[in-house]
Parts: structure tokens; sequence; C-alpha cells
């Protein structure tokens, strides 16, 4: 089968080859265990169920996952594998299953869901580079939708993600994903359904984010953003200057100002504190 379920459409078949994601068609995955470090409404007590799919359809080059986005890091698993590793993490107590990067195994995903669908949330935590028929092949199997939105410049989209459509998919992503969710339903603090857009800002790029949150203001019914100020300059990052550094306290406060002006207060801002690389997970095949 050949595989163009993302906008880079290779047109490959990824059983016998790997287009711009990396990685076969089966799941590949580096870890799977209980993350705390999600927003609260995902976390709760126990920690989220996550796994840690390996590949990308994006090539960031600030990516804190590198060594499974870029470099592919895992184990190739079948789907029947995927299936108990969901009822595994439930049973251990899990506030929902969290599927991170999974925009290049979304038929793999759905199969195995349909093998084993666990009676807690299921959270899409994609990069917003998707394809709308891959989100609406998900309408029915997903709870929660936890979508990036990096970029509304393409020049800085193409620079950074080698992707200069990324502000026009992740638009058209967001709308959608809102219409397959249309409100959030909440359990005490825990979020059970709905969409959470996420937007880290980065140094030197504070007009980018203003942009973006006004975007979201005139565009999404009752937007939930999470700001996040996590940055840290990974992987490549050090090779392009404007982003080689942290953020600093004045940019994340002008950009949490403009949140506030916009009246987007549902949601969640970062404290700075969580830029270390001590955040980022081991990726030591845990529960794979």
């Amino acid at each position: 089968m050949l595989c163009n379920s993302c906008p880079r459409k290779c047109n490959i078949d990824r059983e016998k080859n790997t287009g711009v994601c990396g990685v076969p068609f089966l799941p590949k995955v580096a870890k799977a265990y209980l993350h705390k470090w999600e927003e609260p409404c995902i976390s709760g007590e126990n920690g989220s169920g996550t796994i840690f799919f390996s590949g990308c359809n994006l090539k960031c080059v600030y990516c804190q996952n590198y060594e499974i986005s870029h470099e592919c890091k895992g184990k190739v698993i079948s789907v029947e594998r995927l299936s108990e590793i969901f009822k595994e993490l439930e049973t251990k107590g899990a506030t929902n299953i969290n599927l991170v990067s999974p925009s290049h195994y979304v038929d793999a995903i759905i199969s195995a869901l349909d093998l084993y669908r666990p009676n807690i949330p299921i959270v899409y935590n994609s990069n917003g580079y998707d394809s709308i028929q891959s989100l609406e092949k998900l309408s029915g199997y997903v709870d929660i939708f936890l979508i990036d939105f990096k970029y509304i410049d393409e020049d800085i989209a193409f620079k950074y993600s080698k992707a200069k459509d990324y502000p026009e998919i992740a638009k058209a992503n967001i709308c959608k994903v809102r219409e397959l969710q249309p409100k959030e339903v909440w359990e005490g603090d825990i979020m059970k359904q709905g969409v959470i857009i996420r937007h880290l800002i980065l140094p030197n790029h504070i007009d980018n984010s203003i942009k973006v949150l006004e975007w979201i203001k005139d565009n999404v019914k009752n937007p939930f953003v999470s700001l996040m100020g996590q940055y840290v300059p990974m992987y490549k990052a050090n090779e392009y200057e404007k982003i080689s550094r942290k953020l600093k306290a004045i940019e994340y406060k002008i950009v949490e100002k403009k949140l506030g002006e916009l009246g987007l207060v549902d949601g969640y801002t970062q404290e700075l504190s969580s830029a270390e690389e001590k955040y980022t997970p081991s990726f030591d095949l845990d529960g794979v």
C-alpha cells in the first residue's frame, strides 16, 4: 500500500522503503510509560499513558526528541502488540492513552484500537502536520486532540521544519479537530474530550507567537491554549543563531500578556523552569 497519509504525500510502499518520516508501516515505538509532565488535565495524578512513536514527518532542527524523530530510535512492533500496550498502560492506572507523534501511523493505530479500545480517553498528540483525511478517519476513535500550532509564517516553517506549507496545513487541521470535538468535556480537573492547542514560543520569534494567538482567537470557537516556554536549543539548534539560546523571561512575558489581552484565559501557561533537558524522557524501550 502506497503511503500518502500525511501532507508529504511520499507515495511509497513503507513495507519496502521509507519516506520523509523514516519509518516502516508497522508501528515503531521508543517508550510506553506513565508520563507526568504533560498538561495537568492530561497527566492527572497517575500520569498519562504515553506511547512515543519513532519517526516524524516534520524535520524540526530544534527537536528535543531528535533521537526518535530524526534518528528513528525504537522497536518495530505488531498492531497486536500495540493493542496490548494500550491495555497494559490502562491496567497501570493511566489517565489516558497518549499517542505522541502518531501522524504516520494512523492506520495501524486504528487497527490496534479495533482490537482493544481502552475505557480511558485516547489522546492524539500531534505536531499539527496531518492530513484532513487522516483526521477524519480518527472520528470516533480519538477523544482529545492535543495539537501543535508552531508557525504562522511559512518562511520560518521552512527554515526550521522543512515544511513551507505548515501554516495553512495546521490552520485547516485545527479547524477540523474542533469540528470533530466541538467542546471540552471534564471529569473534575481531568479532560475527557476536547481540543488543546499547544504553541511553543521560539527565542527571537515572538511576532510569530503573537500572530498565532491572534489567529486562534479569530478562528477557533472556545479555544483551549497551552502556551509553552520550555524551549531548549537541542539537536541542530545551535547552527541557527536566532534559536541557539533559551527563551528570555521578557519574551515569554510579552506573549503571555498578549494571551491575556486576547481573552485566551482557558488553558495553561508554562513555567520557564521547565526549559531543561532533564524533562526529555530517556527513550529506552521501556514498556515496548
